[in-house]
This record gives C-alpha cells, sequence and structure tokens, in this order.
C-alpha cells in the first residue's frame, strides 16, 4: 500500500505504518523529553527520553483511537473497513464504501471528533481526581491538549478533515445529492489549505520565519486531497445512472466454442482483428471460457482444423465478471481495486453481453463531459 508497512490487525483492520510515521515518531520523542527535561532537572537523560517516547507513542494511541472512532460506526453501518494506516498527518482509515444516507455519513464523520474529545476528558479527570504532579501531570496534559486540538483540528469544516465530511453530509441532506456535498466541501477545503499556505508563506518572506512552515505543509496536505475529492465526485455524479452494459465494447472479441481452431485463425486472427484474447461462449451464449492467440502455438497447424475452440480455451472464473446491471462506478473501482483494464460483462443468466474496457469508461466520461452542440 503505497509503501506502508502492516503491523498487523486492530480488531480484525488491518494496521498500516507509513514510514514517515517514524521520523514523526523520533521527533516528537525528542522534543517532549526535551522539554521534561527542561521542566524537570532532577530527571536523568534516559528517564526523560523513556517518558518522551512514552508520551508520544500515547499521543499516536490517540490517533489511532480516534480512527477507530470512525470505523467502529463504519462497520455498524454493514461498511467494511479496509485498513488503518499512520502517516505523517495523523491517521486515516480507509473505508470499502461511502454511507448510503447523509445522516449515516454524518455519525461516521463525527465519530472520530467525539472519540478524541472523550479521550480529553478522561485524562484530565484522571489528572484532577488522582491530584497527579511532577513529569505525570505534565504527560498527562499534554494527551489532554493534544487530543483536545485533534478534535477541534478535524472540525474544520472542509475536506478531507472530519468537519468537511460533516459539512458534506449537510449539504447531501439539505439537497440530497451527495456530490453537491462533496464539492461544497472540497471548496471549504481549499480555501483553508490556501488560508494555511498563506499563514507559513507571509511570515517567511517578510520576516525570515519559519515557524509556520508546518503550516505549509498541512495548506498542500489540504489542497491536493481536496482537489483529489471534488474531481472523483465529479466522475461519481457523471457515472451515477449508468451501468457495465452501457460501456460494453461494440464487437466485442466473442467466438463460439465450437469453432474449430482453423475457422478461428481465419475469422478472427487473420482478418486482421488486433484482439490478443477472445471471449468463448456456448450455443446458448454463455460465456464458457476464454482463448489467446498464442494458445494457438501449443496446437500443431495440421490439427487446427480437427481441434475446437473449447479444447483449447481455458475457463473463466466467476469472480471476473460483472453483471450487465451492476452500477459502472462499482466496476470503476473494481478495475481500480483488482489493476485490471478488461473484465466480461454478463446478465444474470450468464449470456456474455461483450467486455467492459476501462479506456471505455474514460471515453464515456469524456462524451458526457463535452457540451451538446448547440
Amino acid at each position: 500500500m503505497n509503501g506502508t508497512i502492516r503491523v498487523g490487525n486492530l480488531f480484525g483492520i488491518p494496521f498500516y505504518i507509513h514510514p514517515s510515521w517514524f521520523l514523526v515518531l523520533g521527533l516528537v520523542t525528542w522534543s517532549y523529553s526535551s522539554g521534561l527535561a527542561a521542566q524537570f532537572p532532577q530527571l536523568s537523560a534516559g528517564l526523560a527520553l523513556l517518558l518522551g517516547l512514552m508520551t508520544a507513542l500515547m499521543l499516536f494511541a490517540s490517533v489511532v483511537a480516534h480512527e477507530l472512532g470512525h470505523s467502529f460506526v463504519a462497520i455498524r453501518q454493514g461498511i467494511d473497513v479496509k485498513s488503518i494506516t499512520l502517516f505523517i498527518f495523523g491517521g486515516l482509515a480507509s473505508l470499502e464504501k461511502e454511507s448510503k444516507t447523509p445522516g449515516e455519513a454524518f455519525w461516521v464523520a463525527i465519530a472520530g471528533p467525539i472519540v478524541s474529545l472523550l479521550l480529553c476528558g478522561i485524562v484530565t479527570a484522571i489528572g484532577v481526581t488522582t491530584a497527579a504532579s511532577g513529569p505525570l501531570a505534565a504527560i498527562l496534559g499534554v494527551v489532554a491538549s493534544v487530543n483536545l486540538a485533534l478534535a477541534l483540528f478535524n472540525l474544520i469544516p472542509g475536506l478531507p478533515l472530519d468537519g468537511g465530511n460533516i459539512l458534506k453530509a449537510i449539504v447531501w441532506k439539505i439537497t440530497d445529492n451527495p456530490y453537491k456535498g462533496v464539492t461544497f466541501a472540497s471548496r471549504v477545503g481549499q480555501i483553508f489549505g490556501w488560508v494555511a499556505i498563506l499563514s507559513g508563506v507571509v511570515p517567511l518572506l517578510l520576516f525570515g520565519n519559519f515557524g509556520n512552515f508546518w503550516n505549509l505543509l498541512i495548506g498542500f496536505f489540504l489542497l491536493q486531497n481536496a482537489g483529489n475529492a471534488a474531481q472523483f465526485a465529479r466522475v461519481q455524479e457523471k457515472l451515477t445512472g449508468l451501468t457495465a452494459e452501457d460501456a460494453v465494447t461494440h464487437d466485442s472479441p466473442i467466438v463460439s466454442a465450437n469453432l474449430t481452431l482453423r475457422e478461428f485463425a481465419d475469422e478472427r486472427v487473420i482478418s486482421g482483428q488486433n484482439w490478443h484474447r477472445f471471449l468463448v461462449t456456448d450455443d446458448d451464449g454463455q460465456l464458457v471460457g476464454a482463448i489467446a492467440v498464442d494458445n494457438l502455438r501449443t496446437i500443431p497447424t495440421a490439427q487446427w482444423s480437427e481441434t475446437q475452440v473449447k479444447e483449447v480455451m481455458r475457463p473463466i472464473t466467476e469472480s471476473t465478471t460483472v453483471q450487465s446491471d451492476q452500477p459502472l462506478l462499482e466496476v470503476m473501482q473494481l478495475l481500480e481495486q483488482q489493476k485490471l483494464s478488461v473484465l466480461p460483462v454478463i446478465r444474470e443468466n450468464g449470456v456474455l453481453v461483450g467486455i467492459l474496457e476501462k479506456a471505455a469508461i474514460i471515453q464515456l466520461l469524456q462524451s458526457r463531459t463535452q457540451p451538446n452542440p448547440a
């Protein structure tokens, strides 16, 4: 997964760490250990470092708890959580699909900030009720304040932050259009991204101050991800209402299982068709397998007139086909997830409709984007 390292499962959810996380862990550990050593001179260097590492791990555990909040609510809605990943900007819970209603989307989005606020309250209560003092009080204070900051930062109303997803759900509810919600929340996210960038650039240019350099990184992060979300929403909207059958390639490479290899070669290969792989159907038009041009080489030419396609073809599993009435958006996501460029499209009774190419979906999107002539 993009260079991430899988470290195990959390409640059955695959858990990944981006290599940049180790850099951040080291920086946070060094920062807090230095702060504790300065605040409490009686601490040895080794103990200060150990406490700094413990503080850093507690902070990252808070980020994981935040993402688990999103994940558990999604799971209750029947949405599979593909993974949780820790990276330089925090955490990310990757969900299989969107919620079905704006209300459900709202609760998935707000669950993370609620968990962070609860952790802030719990840690603060522990510090007060136990009358903690010294380094322990300082660590509890840091963990409480970071959870509060994590909740408030994520409530900024712009994608890809939780507040942006909350805003998306609200606009979705008002307009009854999820894509308008994404578009609006993405634009707000881009605005906050530019504000963050300016807050980092202006002090740098005017005063040579690098103190807000982190704002630059956050700003670029918001700009990129908000833009990607808006672009994907436009794609989703254009594909709404379309099915796999709408993108089937005309004159798909289909041959009968009863053809001889000689007939197959004459009619399909030598005739000038550029396909290298053909789908095979039986007398009822049902998909039974596939044959590649290279498969002809396995049979001596002298036997082509006696050998039928069905004797050379290879079977196709049901998992590598899609139903003709399956939403085209789901098919596109399947192509991306399985890194495929072509999928056979069949009807419910198994009859082959044709092949669906990723290029055909792109062409369909382009045709729906172009304005109609007056």
